[in-house]
């Protein structure tokens, strides 16, 4: 696991390139503690961080095929490293290392482009081949990790391409001007996080999940194109638990593979059960087990569980409890360390879940993110689902039966909660009597079903300016859910969507973005893309699987080896108090709104930012709002920030985000590769 970036020039490269590399290369510190490495041709640079988890005194990168003609950096894990390497020194291959990262060197020497297909696991890979001039930047097909993108042109016309893991290293460059895309803005405030490949900085993008992309630079010749899509998987007509459990023990014998201790976070639901009961059968060793909980103890709790469930494996059971104060005051700088803005009021224990892995010596956590997305694990996806055939048959979105909006669903705590926060809703305007009528063919019926889409509805002509909005001209939030036909049947195209979108946009990035802010590595089981397509291809075979309830395949897959009473009692997500959450960040930074850069920007009415920094009911969408505008707020300043240092000289993270140093030894310094050009 390691952070990677660089440049590839259309002339050669001077000083002050090298010197913008090497800046990035320590703004990526926290990626990579345990030491650097570099490697420089005429016309292209690579930088790396590592954090040294398999071949732990023998892989430091760059990383080379036999003749050194082809160079390597990467940042990831390829899990199935142990097979590839068997085939490669059965076809003659030598190999000077035993990392997993060495192998794609080799196989691209076979395979050119192709060698892409090989690797299973997670990684963005950037790859010089000298004899070529070719640079071949890559990225996992699900998305695990992160690379960022940045094109400029020289004065005299040359074209440059710059890379890194972070936004963050990209600004400490010194060479990205930092102007916000309003249309990114617009996304953010609807979703609370942005799709793939847009990112806040106008300029930046990402090399989109499952991409490859050369650059030759000479002639300045770019080829990007995408080597793996979810949809095209082949259908599987099998018996689905048994199938999907045959791919769960694969991977979980993958997935542990490491030379340093592993552990598991637990919250005690489903996934994350599934995730340590299956790994610990596979673990050699004692797997230690992380979780959280919050203050107070409050219903959302769900240590109880957890405990309980690690107990039965044998497992260490550490936890941690999180003050509403802790976060309040530690919200600035997280919002930096996630990279993007992302408005999760769970990030926070993304952080102290990963901090609590580090201090108890274990830099690889295994996390159950993904089971929700691939298995019907939320219930609005399923109508989503149901209103898009609605849709189709009928050509316009259905309004609901008002009894349906002004009944409780049931008459527990929270349903009457949910029934009055939707008499609230209606009340003050924010979400319709049912959807609006849409006959737009293409767009699926999606997130729009959800609170956040509707509140950033109404509250665009109450919040932006005048000037702002016009700026926004036509921009459509809802692009990212419309779709032209030809495209994939429905129950594929919402899973891909939830995939793409919210998994990746929230959850993945808030995981790899915080677990590398503590140098530990995050590893997803249920996101690896072979059980992706298993779930694809019995969902093209078996039409109507999300009829079966939650989880169905899921809980079938595995009910010998999770408790029953997991299965048994009701979802609650990884939630917590948000509410009391909520109003601590409205005490603690409630007034810097008004004063702080959304507003003197003029994206932001001051006004509207003053009535969102005001106590307002739960039936009132302000609280929502307010975290929303915070995070973007309190991520701008700190990038602002970021640029400014690295304008003055001084190029990287800005001493806030050193609250909480990772211990290690001293950095070891790799030596600087040079190559020849052809």
């Amino acid at each position: 696991m390691c952070g990677i970036c660089g440049v590839v020039s259309q002339s050669p490269l001077g000083q002050a390139e090298k010197a913008a590399v090497r800046a990035m290369n320590r703004a990526m510190f926290r990626r990579g503690p345990d030491g650097e490495g570099f490697f420089e041709d005429t016309h292209c640079m690579l930088g790396m961080r590592r954090l040294a988890i398999i071949d732990l005194t023998g892989g430091w990168q760059p990383l080379y095929n036999e003749d050194q003609s082809v160079a390597l950096v990467a940042n990831g894990e390829v899990y199935n490293y142990v097979e590839l390497r068997a085939e490669l020194i059965a076809r003659g291959h030598q190999l000077r290392t035993n990392s997993d990262c060495e192998l794609p060197a080799h196989i691209y020497e076979d395979k050119g482009p192709e060698f892409v297909h090989d690797l299973r696991g997670m990684y963005a890979i950037a790859m010089w081949d000298k004899h070529r001039q070719r640079l071949t930047l890559v990225r996992d097909r699900m998305g695990e990790k992160p690379l960022f993108l940045f094109e400029r042109t020289l004065p005299g016309g040359h074209k440059q391409l710059w890379f890194a893991s972070e936004m963050r290293a990209l600004l400490a460059s010194g060479l990205v001007p930092f102007e916000l895309d309003p249309g990114a803005v617009n996304e953010f405030m609807h979703f609370q996080w942005l799709h793939d490949p847009r990112t806040m900085v106008r300029g930046v993008r990402k090399l989109r999940a499952g991409s490859l992309l050369t650059v030759e630079p000479r002639a300045w010749k770019t080829d990007e194109r995408v080597y793996w899509r979810m949809e095209d998987s082949p259908p599987i007509d099998a018996e689905p638990g048994p199938t999907i459990r045959a791919e769960l023990d694969r991977i979980a014998e993958l997935i542990i593979r490491s030379e340093v201790p592993v552990g598991v976070a637990l919250s005690g639901g489903i996934d994350s059960s599934a995730v340590a009961c299956l790994s610990a059968r596979k673990y050699p060793g004692m797997m230690k087990a992380f979780s959280i909980g919050w203050a107070g103890s409050p219903a959302q709790d769900e240590r109880g569980f957890a405990r309980k469930l690690a107990k039965s494996l044998g497992m260490p059971f550490i936890e941690i409890e999180i003050a509403p104060s802790e976060v309040a005051s530690f919200f600035p700088q997280l919002t930096v360390l996630q990279d993007d803005p992302i408005a999760d009021i769970t990030g926070y224990a993304y952080y102290a879940l990963s901090k609590l892995a580090r201090d108890h010596g274990c830099p690889v956590l295994l996390q159950g993110q993904g089971g929700d997305e691939l298995f019907w694990g939320y219930a609005w996806a399923r109508r989503a689902l149901l209103e898009t055939a609605y849709k189709l048959r009928h050509g316009q979105t259905r309004r609901t039966p008002m009894r349906d909006r002004f009944w409780p669903r049931d008459f527990t705590r929270g349903g009457l909660v949910g029934f009055a926060q939707q008499l609230g809703a209606w009340f003050y305007g924010w979400s319709p009597l049912g959807l609006p009528k849409d006959t737009n063919r293409d767009r699926v019926v999606y997130w729009d079903l959800l609170k956040p889409f509707q509140v950033a509805d109404w509250a665009r002509s109450r919040i932006y300016t005048d000037d702002f909005d016009r700026a926004l001209g036509d921009h459509n939030a809802a692009d990212s859910f419309t779709l032209p036909f030809p495209r994939p049947e429905a129950e594929i195209l919402i899973t891909k969507l939830l995939c793409q979108g919210y998994l990746l946009g929230n959850g993945i990035n808030l995981g790899d973005r915080l677990a590398m802010a503590n140098s530990v590595e995050l590893r997803l089981p249920l996101v690896d893309y072979k059980l992706v397509q298993t779930v694809i291809g019995l969902r093209k075979a078996h039409k109507g699987d999300h009829l079966l309830g939650t989880k169905a395949w899921l809980r079938k897959a595995v009910e010998d080896v999770v408790p029953r009473e997991i299965f048994e009692r009701p979802k609650r997500g990884f939630n917590p108090p948000v509410t009391q959450w909520i109003t601590t960040l409205l005490r603690e930074h409630g007034e810097q709104l008004a004063r702080g850069n959304l507003v003197a920007s003029g994206i932001l009415r001051k006004d509207m930012v003053e009535r969102m920094g005001r106590p307002a009911s739960r039936l009132q969408p302000w609280n929502q709002l307010f975290l929303y505008c915070l995070t973007l707020e309190m991520w701008m300043t700190g990038m602002k920030d970021i640029c400014a240092s690295a304008r003055a000289g001084h190029a990287g993270a800005p001493a806030v985000l050193d609250a909480s140093p990772v211990r290690q030894e001293p950095a070891r310094q790799g030596p600087v590769h040079k190559g020849v050009a052809s």
